[in-house]
């Protein structure tokens, strides 16, 4: 039995030309979403000369698809990285809030969530790409639930805060405002929409680092 574009292990070489395509690819979806880009297209964003080395790597497009899921999450993730690895204050949560607005306006508001735009694309069209995508915001949901659980474990938020639910609240608050900053142009809505969320955490702050008590009511 042959072994599958995506399990057969590659030469430097090749993992080299297959990285390309990828972030080519990626930024073509991104840019025109996936019904809009074409093999042609691909093909010369990642100057490979034939359709035959694009099926070579990846057997079909929803294999390219799914590459692309995985390279866009980790290009969303290593950038916030370095703010969710701490995302255990308050502090480093306005700070984690003033990077995602000043990337806004880097781009001049334009594009919107790589992975949420694949995710509004191919929800409804492609199973396994749900499912992929799923698993993508399940790891950055989790990245904010640790630095929200550290917090607990201080006794900065009392026991009535469940970072599970607090962190999927902050999620779907980005989510929703990155999608009002793409369709108004600025980022008023993005910022009303985390400070709303991240008061709602301050809820659950306790008086003294170090002592939880009482409880607050559900998210």
């Amino acid at each position: 039995m042959s072994s599958s574009p995506e399990s057969r292990r590659l030469t430097p070489k090749g993992q080299a030309t297959r990285d390309r395509i990828t972030a080519a690819a990626a930024r073509l979806m991104y840019e025109q979403g996936v019904a809009g880009t074409s093999t042609g297209d691909i093909l010369k964003a990642a100057s490979v000369t034939s359709p035959s080395q694009l099926y070579h790597y990846f057997g079909d497009k929803k294999s390219l698809v799914r590459a692309i899921i995985e390279y866009q999450t980790e290009q969303v993730l290593s950038f916030q990285r370095p703010l969710l690895s701490r995302l255990d204050s308050f502090e480093a949560l306005e700070a984690w809030r003033d990077a995602v607005v000043r990337a806004q306006h880097a781009r001049d508001c334009r594009g919107g969530c790589p992975l949420g735009s694949l995710a509004a694309e191919l929800s409804d069209a492609d199973p396994q790409a749900r499912a992929q995508l799923i698993t993508s915001y399940a790891q950055w949901q989790d990245a904010i639930g640790d630095g929200l659980r550290d917090m607990i474990e201080r006794g900065e938020l009392n026991g009535g805060a469940d970072p599970e639910q607090l962190a999927l609240a902050l999620l779907t608050a980005l989510q929703g405002g990155l999608l009002m900053t793409q369709a108004r142009r600025d980022t008023v809505a993005l910022e009303a929409v985390l400070d709303a969320v991240i008061d709602r955490i301050r809820c659950y702050a306790t008086d003294e680092p170090g002592r939880a008590h009482g409880v607050g009511g559900a998210v």
